[in-house]
Formats: structure tokens, sequence, C-alpha cells
């Protein structure tokens, strides 16, 4: 019986023998251009976890024939690195793949810097989380940065059949038979995750019992018990997660229902309701806004009724706000107007209140002409008088720029463009 699982013997050799990440690592990308002429950079990969990231960094190895060591940011220490360092230095070159790079301290980054530099030191970063985000500039500048992909089912599915077929590395020497439904089911509720895929397929061929001709059958509900539904990458820090709360967003504001009812399913199965609750509140006023007024109100008591009620219950309401943010008519012209105030403002274009809009409540205001000539609009038959109410340098500058997709804006461009018209 073999000590270390079937997704560590089955990682490839060499750089041909690596599944998926063929935007990488294909004929003539830039990782299988590196290896070909032993011209290696220091790189970070990231991307969701068993998709890879290890798998490419001992493929290098394999293919230049490089030493290859293993260490974690967190749990190796400096003096880790310091022997890395010493292997690197007798040999002239040594790929050091480095686990969740982005929690490396000071000190030990402080202690590779100068290893990288020189070149001695190949490092190949690893993390779940987005370089750009988590990773100090000073490692960061110093590698190329590669996203892997997660893999696809079918590629999932090619590497499970190879893993059945190696009699060396794999599961070869048992007598399988695998339904279609089972290695599809294998394949797909990982989600993308090659690693999970490959161990729940070896717990299946060793847990189950052989036929009376030595034949072990996996079907569907051996597959189903032995790779226990995956998690989605949702880990409320993570870039995963930003991603999927980006999506959610834009799905609602391209009216697409069934889109946003997805991701929302991807955020209650995280648990993350305060989220949720934050985004859905920020779409009703950001990409609803003033076409459908009542709908922030309507977003606002949904989200209080869920924060009541609380999982699972409080997937009905939240349910019921995405619908109808998704079909509501759409106005973004609140956070446009107000954003073009801002940028103006922040660029230092701006000037003085008027003097009739300055504050008349104090003594001594008049004699400095504060108020006086101010036009007050209740006194006119209309509620609107025309007078100056923007600084003297910027008197003309609109930003309120209404649209008309729904009846309640409609109104308000009505009134607006009448006032603009006997400016």
């Amino acid at each position: 019986m073999h000590l270390k699982p079937l997704a560590y013997r089955m990682r490839p050799r060499t750089i041909d023998e690596v599944i998926g990440q063929k935007h990488l690592v294909g004929e003539g990308k830039i990782i299988y251009r590196m290896v070909k002429a032993k011209q290696l950079s220091s790189m970070i990969l990231y991307g969701p976890p068993g998709i890879g990231k290890t798998s490419i960094a001992s493929a290098i190895a394999g293919s230049t024939k490089f030493a290859f060591r293993t260490l974690n940011a967190v749990t190796n220490n400096k003096k880790d690195m310091e022997a890395v360092a010493a292997e690197a230095k007798m040999s002239g070159k040594v790929i050091l793949l480095l686990d969740e790079v982005h929690r490396l301290d000071k000190a030990k980054q402080d202690f590779l810097l100068p290893h990288l530099e020189n070149g001695s030191i190949v490092l190949v970063g690893a993390t779940t989380s987005n370089p750009y985000h988590a990773i100090n500039p000073a490692i960061r500048s110093r590698c190329q940065i590669f996203e892997l992909k997660p893999l696809s089912v079918d590629e999932i599915i090619f590497a499970l059949k190879q893993a059945l077929e190696d009699e060396e590395r794999g599961l070869g020497s048992y007598q399988v038979r695998i339904s279609d439904d089972a290695l599809n089911h294998l394949a797909t509720a990982s989600n993308g995750d090659l690693r999970s895929s490959l161990n729940a397929l070896e717990l299946a061929v060793i847990s189950t019992d052989q036929d009376e001709n030595g034949i072990i059958h996996i079907d569907l509900a051996i597959a189903e018990e032995c790779i226990q539904k995956k998690a989605l990458a949702m880990d409320k820090d993570g870039d995963a997660h930003y991603d999927v709360l980006s999506a959610f967003q834009k799905s609602i504001r391209g009216s697409d229902v069934n889109a946003a009812l997805h991701y929302l399913g991807r955020l209650i199965e995280a648990g993350d309701l305060h989220s949720i609750a934050r985004r859905l509140l920020v779409i009703a006023y950001e990409d609803i806004g003033l076409a459908s007024p009542q709908a922030g109100a309507r977003t606002l008591a949904a989200v209080e009724t869920a924060e009541r009620l609380g999982f699972p219950e409080a997937r009905i309401p939240l349910a019921n706000a995405v619908i109808e943010l998704c079909l509501s008519p759409k106005s973004n012209s609140g956070i446009m107007a107000i954003d073009a105030a801002l940028s103006d403002i922040r660029k230092g274009i701006s000037g003085e209140v008027p003097d009739h809009l300055k504050d008349a409540h104090y003594k001594g205001a008049k004699a400095l002409g504060r108020g006086i000539d101010y036009l007050y609009p209740h006194d006119y038959e209309s509620g609107w008088v025309k007078q100056q109410y923007l600084p003297d340098n910027i008197k003309n500058k609109i930003y309120y720029h209404p649209k008309k997709t729904g009846k309640f804006e409609k109104g308000l461009a009505a009134v607006y463009e009448n006032i603009l018209k006997t400016k």
C-alpha cells in the first residue's frame, strides 16, 4: 500500500506531463519557453487550491534537472531558508517552492531577496490570494506573476483515467471498473480541484470490496460518498469572494435573474449574510437608483428581515430582493452626478460661495454684504426662482444627467429640464 496519497504520486515529472494550464505550460507559452531555454525567473503562481501550483514547480525542476525544495512561508523558519541557500551555493541553482508566499515575514523576505537577485534561488511562490493585493512589492517586483485556472471537467477526467491506468504511481495494479456517472461526478464535484478528485478516487478504490472475479466496481453512489460535496472557494477574505460579489452585482445590473440567483446561492453557501446585505443595499441605490427609488426601501426591509431570520430562512427575502432588483429599471444617474462633482472638487475646481447664499444669521453680516439679494423660493408661486447657486467660475457646470428608464426619474427629468431651460 502506498504511503503517499494518489495526488502526490501522480504529480507531473516534467513540464509535458502537466494537466491543464496550457496558457502557461503549453508548447510555445511562457513557462514552457523558460524551461526549454533553461532560463528560469522567479514567479508567483496564484489560484484556487488543488489546480497545479506545486505540480508546475516540481515539473519545472524535473524538466531542468535543478534541485527542488519545498518550504512554507509560515511554518518554516529562516534557518530552513539558509539551508536552501547553502545548497544553491553548492549546486549553482535551486528551485524553491514557497507555499503561502503572501504570509512571508520581513526577516525571511530580506534573507531571500539577494538570492533571488543573483538567480541562485528560483522562487516559485504559491498563493490562493491575489498577489497584487497580498504580496509585498519587494518580492512581487522580482517575480513574474501567473494566474492558474481551475481545471475543466474534461481535464480532470483525463487525469483520473491516467491514474487508473498507471501501474507504477497510480491505481493500475487494481482491476477497477468505474461508471461514466461516477467518473463525471468525481470530476465535477471538486469544482476544478484535481487533488480533491484524485484523492476521492483513491479512497473509492481502496475502500470498495472486490467481486468474485477480483474486480472493484465504482458506481455513482460510491463516488458521491467518497468526494463529499466540496465547498466553493469562498474564504470571506479571499480574492474569490470578491470576484463572486462583483459577479453578483454585475448580474443584477445586467438584469440576469438566473445568474444573480446563482451568485446569491454561492454567497449563501459561504454563510456571508453581511456581505450580501451590504451589496444589495449598494445595488439598490447605485444601479437602480432614481429609476425606482422605492426599491431601496424594499431592499432595506428584505435585508432587515433576513438578518432577523438568519439562515436558512434568510434566503427567501434575499431572493425576493434580488429578483426585484434584477427586473427593476436601472439608473446610475445619482452616483454619476455625485462622482462628477467630487472629481471637480478634488481637482481644485471650486470657488467662493456667492454672497447672497452666505450665512446672514449674525450681527454684522449685512455690512459684509452677506445674504443680500437672496430670493426666497417659497415666496414664488412656482416654488422656484431664477438665481445663481454655484460659484462664479463654475456657474454653468452640469453634473446630473437624468436617465429615463423609470417613471419616477422621467418625472424628475421633466422638472429638471424645464429649470435648465429658464436659466
